[in-house]
């Protein structure tokens, strides 16, 4: 086996569903150790994305994992809490994966997105949960909280895994 670390299939997948184009400008919530944002960066060719996620930790990794995106400014990665984050531009493109803020404190996460969501935007909410009963969970409870806050789903993904199943709300802004 290489030291090349396996991306998780529910960031490959979600990247797919995102359809990244080469001038999109994107946000992701939570990017973690960066996987999902060297994904992106291979499909930008004149387009961004800004990454954010709480942990000093997780950022510090995603900036030397893509220190070549972030030195040619095509990534740009940064400490912020979903709530807190604010930026000059709206996004088009925002996506968050395993992001658990959205199902254990809903009311602001959900309305910060809609805060960095573009009227024109999709967001692509990915969850890769333990168990059926909480795919089940979250299949039922998250269409209801985008509605309170101004989204509606426009679709729901499942794909199946290898050791799981992932399930992606896709919504935009009404």
């Amino acid at each position: 086996m290489s030291g090349t670390p396996r991306i998780p299939e529910r960031l490959q997948w979600t990247i797919g569903l995102v359809d990244v184009q080469p001038a999109d400008h994107l946000l992701e919530i939570g990017c973690g150790p960066g996987h999902a944002v060297a994904l992106v960066c291979d499909r930008l060719a004149h387009g961004t994305i800004t990454a954010i996620d709480r942990s000093p930790v997780m950022v510090a990794r995603a900036k030397d994992r893509n220190r070549g995106c972030v030195l040619v400014g095509r990534a740009r990665i940064e400490q912020r809490t979903l709530v807190a984050a604010t930026f000059e531009r709206r996004f088009k493109k925002v996506f968050a994966i395993n992001v658990n803020a959205f199902w254990t404190d809903p009311e602001p996460s959900f309305a910060a997105l809609t805060r960095l969501l573009h009227p024109a935007g999709t967001a692509f909410l990915t969850w890769e949960p333990p168990s059926q009963a909480r795919l089940r969970e979250l299949q039922a409870r998250l269409p209801k909280r985008l509605q309170e806050h101004g989204l509606e789903m426009v679709a729901l993904e499942e794909q199946k895994f290898r050791r799981g199943v992932g399930l992606c709300i896709i919504a935009r802004p009404k």
